[in-house]
């Protein structure tokens, strides 16, 4: 995660994964938005991530609200 192995072990312990269940869930796409659920919600990694990949940090946020569950309002809508 944007070349910190501190961010991608505090990451891997959030989610509960190991080495080995990283590498298999890499291509699930549950992982993605739980990849994306953990950089939002740090303002600085979010950052960071945004200028490592070269997009605006509202780029990333766009694709998190897409990817993740409706709003709690839109239930039943």
């Amino acid at each position: 995660m944007t070349g910190d192995p501190a961010r991608l072990m505090r990451f891997m312990d959030h989610a509960g994964l190991s080495p080995a269940s990283l590498r298999e869930a890499a291509e699930s796409p549950d992982l993605l938005v739980g990849l994306l659920d953990h950089v939002v919600s740090d303002e600085e990694l979010l950052l960071a991530c945004a200028e490592a990949i070269g997009e605006a940090p509202e780029r990333i946020t766009l694709a998190w609200r897409r990817l993740g569950p409706p709003e709690p309002e839109s239930f039943g809508a």
